[in-house]
């Protein structure tokens, strides 16, 4: 006998599923778990600002009992919080369908004297992070007007050739095809091709 449709289809059960699934159970504990780790707050420190002893709040946070509307009322003044954010349902988080493709050398430009970037996914805007490709075309630091810095943080990847990469808190750091660095762009950091050819790296700045 011939199966469904659904059963033949993985990515339209998966949606019949989620349709389904769509309303969230509360779960109270996790709730409050949360707000108390939002508070940077431990157990015992909730449970001296909220009167209900640290066992008790250790079992609504697992879900092992449920809490009383007068344990609620002490919840919500201890942790200083209006009643209905414990009862408030949990945010749905769903695909945003946003994509961009940038095909092979078809990225924008942007020569500098010590790199030629080529800036990728260009026609998505409000991005979380910015990729590109590099040629690295210095060859000594002084080439540099100081340090490099910048807000965020960066991964970079070696797709040829070799650089060093040099940071303000560590030794400078030789680096081949295949080898790749994530660092706090704040830091100051600069990189330079040691190989015969320019080297190529992708990097991936994020905000």
């Amino acid at each position: 006998m011939k199966q469904p449709i659904l059963d033949e289809y993985p990515s339209l059960t998966i949606e019949k599923s989620s349709v389904e699934n769509s309303v969230e159970p509360l779960r109270l504990g996790q709730k409050i778990k949360g707000i108390r780790s939002q508070l940077g707050l431990t157990l015992e420190e909730a449970s001296q600002r909220t009167g209900l002893a640290r066992s008790t709040l250790s079992k609504i946070e697992n879900e092992q009992i449920s809490p009383t509307f007068q344990a609620m009322q002490k919840l919500a003044s201890g942790l200083d919080i209006d009643m209905p954010q414990l009862f408030a349902p949990p945010k749905k988080v769903g695909a945003s369908g946003r994509r961009d493709v940038t095909l092979n050398n078809q990225g924008k430009l942007h020569p500098t004297t010590t790199y030629e970037h080529e800036l990728l996914a260009t026609k998505m805007s409000q991005k979380r992070m910015m990729p590109f490709k590099s040629f690295v075309h210095a060859r000594s630091f002084n080439e540099f007007q100081g340090w490099v810095r910048h807000d965020g943080e960066e991964f970079l990847l070696i797709l040829s050739g070799e650089v060093l990469f040099f940071s303000e808190f560590y030794e400078p750091l030789s680096l081949g095809e295949g080898d790749s660095v994530y660092y706090d762009a704040n830091m100051g950091h600069a990189l330079i091709s040691t190989s015969a050819m320019d080297a190529q790296i992708l990097w991936v700045t994020a905000k």
